[in-house]
């Protein structure tokens, strides 16, 4: 909650332009968002964060994996305006997708994003995510939404090769 006010001023109409939330028109929304994202982790079917820079703990965005109880959880992301073109949805993505390799059970991750956002589609494709489905979604705006659906694979675990112990003398 102590990120309501920047969130409910960042995620705006342009911010939401290929995605299916709209903006909140009050800020009671936004605290509707925070409520229910936390009450999906207490019950233990996702995992909702915010985004901060490293260095000065800016607030950037939110991202969430959604039905993690499934074989397939859905990863969802969306960044500050003026944080964009930076890379931090890649790392931010690539962050949640190795805690789930780690402490989850699934089969694949789904990234659904809309055709024309070239921006999310290349954080798919950076972790190997292929194109399985496409569809039409109308947002929460009334916008119809051209839906390309990635795939995203489980990191393979690696065989335990044979560890050796070198000893500098």
């Amino acid at each position: 909650m102590i990120y309501k006010e920047v969130i409910f001023s960042e995620f705006t109409e342009e911010i939401t332009t290929y995605m299916y939330p709209c903006p909140p028109q009050d800020i009671s929304e936004t605290e509707a968002f925070i409520s229910d994202s936390i009450g999906e982790m207490v019950d233990g079917w996702g995992l909702g964060l915010v985004i901060l820079k490293r260095d000065s703990q800016e607030f950037l965005g939110c991202a969430g994996l959604h039905c993690i109880n499934r074989k397939n959880p859905e990863l969802g992301i969306w960044l500050k305006k003026t944080a964009h073109g930076n890379k931090y949805g890649l790392e931010a993505v690539t962050a949640i997708k190795d805690w789930a390799d780690k402490n989850l059970e699934y089969k694949y991750l789904r990234y659904p994003v809309d055709k024309a956002n070239i921006a999310s589609r290349k954080i798919a494709e950076a972790l190997g995510g292929k194109i399985i489905d496409e569809y039409y979604k109308t947002n929460m705006s009334g916008k119809t939404l051209n839906v390309v659906e990635y795939r995203i694979p489980k990191a393979q675990k690696k065989e335990n090769s044979r560890k050796l112990n070198w000893i500098q003398y």
